[in-house]
């Protein structure tokens, strides 16, 4: 099977109906990363050229760490942020302050990956702090502008991009928010792995690389 992961968007009963009908086994089966939001579904494709925020983020899901942590910074024609742990808890003052204790040395390659629209990244603390750019251990965003984010080229490691559902990713966007970007209401996601044909690939929109 090939080395490739999708993050969706679906409820609970969805994933376990996708365990419970189909032989993972099947070759002609694909791992699939499911984020289940209240606004739909998200489909992205990891890169397998940035092996170690491709391994982190799939260790990550294996464990459910990012189940209900929320897309905490949304910004309009540019990006959402979540995956910040500290955004579970009651105190929506501390979201986005959180991490699993460790950063991800940067794997950043503008001839290969660059932040176009739909682009998966890793996000991160300032150049003063980390001059090396090292990522977040678990914090990432999406590109919602049309044109991309080329002034972020070089300074952020791109692991992936979505294959469907941006109008999801853009939605988020919208979504009414104070002054630092915080989403009056929670926007909660959940992720898991499951496994789905190529017919409900095809549903989707899912076209694989």
């Amino acid at each position: 099977m090939k080395h490739l992961l999708l993050i969706s968007v679906c409820s609970f009963l969805f994933l376990q109906s996708c365990k419970d009908d189909i032989e993972i086994d099947d070759p002609q089966v694909f791992k699939v990363i499911e984020i289940s939001t209240d606004f739909g579904e998200m489909y992205l494709h990891l890169y397998d050229d940035t092996p170690l925020h491709y391994n982190n983020f799939d260790s990550l899901v294996n464990v459910g760490y990012y189940d209900s942590t929320e897309f905490h910074r949304c910004i309009v024609d540019f990006m959402i942020q979540g995956g910040s742990p500290s955004s579970k808890d009651d105190n929506r003052n501390n979201d986005g302050s959180g991490g699993p204790g460790y950063t991800i040395a940067a794997e950043i390659d503008t001839t290969k990956h660059k932040h176009d629209f739909g682009a998966l990244a890793a996000a991160r603390t300032g150049n003063m702090s980390n001059p090396t750019r090292r990522s977040s251990g678990s914090q990432f965003y999406i590109v919602t502008n049309n044109n991309g984010t080329p002034h972020l080229d070089g300074e952020y490691t791109t692991f992936g991009r979505v294959l469907a559902g941006m109008d999801v990713a853009k939605t988020i966007a919208l979504q009414p928010q104070n002054s630092k970007n915080l989403p009056d209401q929670r926007i909660k996601m959940i992720i898991r792995h499951v496994y789905l044909t190529q017919t409900q690939l095809d549903e989707r929109g899912i076209v694989l690389p």
